[in-house]
């Protein structure tokens, strides 16, 4: 495909074309912008972001093809190709609707609440050892997601898997258009993402409308809405479940063995998971591959193989201070690129790929190592390993690389030090087992972890940027270890986000994100004499709050230049300037015009609860007071802010110029009301070490405090005080959550170990165990022992390892 055809594919207006030039990358993100001959870029328009502020910085970098829906200065573009569309979004639909058409492959689609991703990465497992599959990278599956996905399909692919995910009514269609499924597969319906809907039955009608030209669509027959939803609109359909009317009954003979019945006969399946979700996502597998016609003893095969899916990229702490990106389940060249993208934009200088071979590309080699190969260029990457006969034969395309033909010959070679500091992508097939390498380089802790969900940190920001006006600015507070989640990689998130300013606690805090090649203004809350040495080192901006701490700030910067923040006491009695400390502000910056004042700022009492509102009138009131009074000093205005988390949700009124994010952005909404629409960010979970069978009169823990009023069975987890798991959940008035049943603590918190009460529970040696976080809210913890979620996070010990995902990246 070329230029030329846009025009009649997209019904716009070409503005120049200097020259035709084919369409090979389409680029959505000029941060993750792919440069070459066939680059096309779509600037899309949105309520807080327009990819035409982009276009000029685009072309320096060497894109010359672009869509827009703007007016442009073509004479800032001269040897671009321009068209100009309506709508850039429908433009790109447009363009993979063209696509799709120029192939006949048959097209599974898949959609639901839950379960999309799980059910099209185990389709894909099932079904490559016979086919070579198109799929979603990620869970590319929204309007602009599903056409990128299509965008991949070349004439080598013998079946396409797309998920598909909507928010609103209106929008399936457009997908159903670009995927042209020729089967589908509905998994469930819940009750997230229904803001756009009035009802579960108006999702439900939606979701069904991509499997209105599908030749047969498999779904569940046990979820009623969903079975209603087809039945409406006459989809030709395969049904499977525990009801007599399915097309393929199912009976639970024992754990994982079930009796599968279709076609009036009956075999035995047993299924690799436990879990029901899992059972679930499992059968709509086993429902295609019947209607495929699978023979059993090859379904049980296939089911056999199939590994978990963790469908995100970890972060994980690495030896010798090293990060690693975890993605060693699968390797395409669309996960590829993803990965890529997410390695590019993490912030240390090192920057190493581990990659194996790619295996059923449906390129020939030489196109295929050409694509690695500018890949790799294009996306900073300073060290390559290669490990694969394919790659170790074609090593001399790569300039700076090492190569071995097996990860056994690369883990013989291993030497863990040379990857000091590095961020390390880890990316393999499966044949490859780069978990093993994982293991090798992965720093070692105890069973308990701190799992960071980066996807929901972004769903959070936007969430919060959402409700502010365009010219707001936003700080992100990363003080307290990032509320216990980790300062370093919440901050490279924000800053990749492009927040306006970070604030810290502490001088040192500030120090750590700077080494670590965070770039953005930093405020310090808590300055302190000893620190102003690192403060201008590390041009980190202090907080300043009382006529002491300038005067020892003035002292020691002797006519040095300084950039501060001025905190303001309008109420809340804990720092800050008062009304009677003007006169010598007015003295201290009529003398020292090295000193510049960034910010002037104050803290609202009682932002998370209407009861205080008229209080944070008056303090809001005097702080505008205090704010111009301190203006006619300075004779500029600088930036001004109340609101926190609280107060952006419930005062949008006195955002002024800029507001800071905290606690909120881990999904944690502090006021009264509580915010349906934040997703939890961190999960705090450890393992079963031991279990034992005690008699009743037995007693548990020091200071035999627990004591068995019957026969029970307790679970010893790897979890104590000294993890920030705290005493006062001693004796019931905690719990844990085990395989979906809480579990009450028994006797008292040990420093490195905690007893729960698991009888009835069914339960193993290693199993998890959550602390808080999925399936058990912090809030709900934090309850228990009379406190507040921000002392649960920040609490938590940093010899807990922290794991950062991003799912669907």
């Amino acid at each position: 495909m070329y230029f030329s055809n846009l025009e009649a594919i997209t019904k716009g207006q070409v503005l120049q074309q200097r020259q035709d030039r084919p369409i090979t990358t389409l680029v959505m993100d000029s941060r993750k912008a792919v440069v070459g001959e066939g680059s096309l870029f779509f600037a899309l328009k949105g309520v807080r972001h327009d990819g035409h502020r982009f276009l000029y910085d685009l072309y320096k970098l060497g894109i010359r093809q672009f869509v827009v829906e703007a007016s442009v200065d073509i004479a800032q573009l001269p040897d671009a190709n321009l068209i100009k569309v309506d709508s850039s979004i429908f433009a790109l639909q447009q363009l993979a609707i063209f696509h799709r058409n120029q192939f006949a492959l048959p097209v599974v689609a898949i959609t639901g609440s839950n379960g999309k991703t799980i059910i099209k990465e185990w389709l894909y497992q099932v079904l490559s050892p016979d086919f070579r599959v198109i799929k979603n990278p990620g869970s590319y599956n929204s309007q602009v997601g599903v056409p990128l996905s299509v965008w991949g399909i070349h004439s080598s692919h013998d079946i396409g898997i797309f998920e598909a995910g909507v928010s609103t009514t209106n929008e399936m269609e457009n997908l159903r258009s670009i995927i042209l499924p020729t089967f589908g597969i509905f998994t469930n319906l819940g009750t997230a993402h229904s803001e756009g809907f009035h009802s579960q039955q108006e999702k439900a009608g939606e979701k069904a409308k991509l499997f209105a030209s599908c030749e047969c669509t498999i779904f569940c027959k046990d979820h009623e809405l969903v079975d209603q939803a087809l039945g409406h609109l006459g989809i030709k359909t395969l049904s499977w479940g525990f009801n007599q009317a399915a097309n393929i009954l199912i009976q639970l003979m024992e754990e994982t063995r079930f009796q599968v019945t279709y076609n009036e006969e009956s075999f035995s399946l047993v299924l690799p998971f436990a879990a029901p979700a899992f059972q679930e996502n499992a059968f709509h597998v086993v429902s295609f591959m019947l209607l495929r016609g699978y023979h059993p003893a090859i379904i049980q095969d296939r089911l056999n193989a199939l590994h978990a899916v963790p469908m995100r990229l970890e972060l994980k702490q690495g030896v010798h201070r090293s990060i690693l990106i975890d993605d060693s389940y699968n390797n395409d060249l669309a996960g590829l690129q993803i990965s890529l993208d997410f390695l590019r934009n993490q912030q240390k200088q090192k920057k190493v790929l581990i990659l194996s071979d790619i295996l059923q590309s449906g390129l020939s080699k030489e196109e295929l190592l050409n694509k690695i190969e500018s890949m790799v260029a294009a996306n900073g990457v300073t060290d390559l390993i290669g490990i694969g006969p394919v790659l170790y034969a074609s090593q001399n395309i790569f300039p700076q690389g090492t190569f071995h033909q097996t990860t056994e010959a690369f883990l013989e070679s291993l030497s863990p030090e040379a990857f000091a500091d590095a961020i390390v992508l880890i990316k393999g097939a499966r044949p490859f087992q780069f978990e093993r390498i994982v293991r090798r380089l992965e720093r070692k802790v105890h069973g308990t972890v701190m799992e960071v969900n980066l996807t929901a940190m972004v769903h959070n920001l936007n969430h919060f940027k959402s409700r502010l006006l365009p010219k707001t600015k936003l700080m992100g507070m990363v003080k307290a270890f990032a509320y216990g989640s980790g300062s370093e990689e919440v901050a490279n998130l924000l800053q990749y986000h492009r927040a306006d300013y970070l604030g810290v606690a502490f001088t040192d805090e500030g120090v750590v994100l700077r080494k670590n090649n965070i770039t953005l203004p930093i405020m310090v809350m808590n300055p302190t004499e000893e620190s102003f040495t690192h403060l201008l080192d590390f041009q980190l901006e202090p907080e300043i709050y009382s006529p002491g701490i300038f005067r020892a700030l003035v002292a020691f910067l002797q006519d040095r230049p300084c950039t501060i923040h001025l905190e303001m006491d309008t109420g809340m009695h804990r720092l800050g300037f008062e009304e009677g400390d003007f006169s010598e502000l007015a003295a201290i910056f009529s003398l020292h015009k090295n000193i510049k004042v960034a910010s002037v700022f104050t803290h609202l009492s009682g932002a998370d609860q209407k009861q205080h509102d008229a209080f944070s009138d008056l303090q809001a009131e005097r702080f505008v007071q205090m704010a111009d009074r301190l203006d006619k000093i300075l004779g500029y205005q600088p930036l001004r802010h109340v609101l926190n988390s609280p107060g952006i949700l419930r005062l949008s009124k006195y955002q002024f110029d800029m507001v800071r994010l905290g606690i909120g952005l881990y999904g944690i909404d502090p006021t009264e009301y509580g915010n349906n629409n934040l997703e939890p960010v961190v999960t705090l979970k450890t393992i079963i070490s031991q279990i034992k069978k005690i008699k009743a009169g037995d007693t548990i823990g020091y200071g035999r405090k627990g004591i068995a009023q019957k026969d029970m069975t307790t679970a010893t987890l790897a979890i104590g005080y000294a993890d920030g798991f705290s005493r006062s959940f001693s004796n019931g008035r905690g719990n844990v959550l085990i395989n979906g049943q809480l579990a009450p603590v028994k006797g008292n918190v040990c420093m490195d170990m905690t007893m729960v009460d698991i009888t009835g529970i069914h339960a193993a040696e290693g199993d998890e165990a959550i602390i808080f976080g999925s399936g058990l809210p912090i809030q709900q913890v934090a309850q228990w022992i009379e406190t507040i979620p921000y002392e649960l996070l920040t609490s938590t010990s940093e010899r807990v390892k922290r794991v950062f995902y991003a799912e669907g990246i």
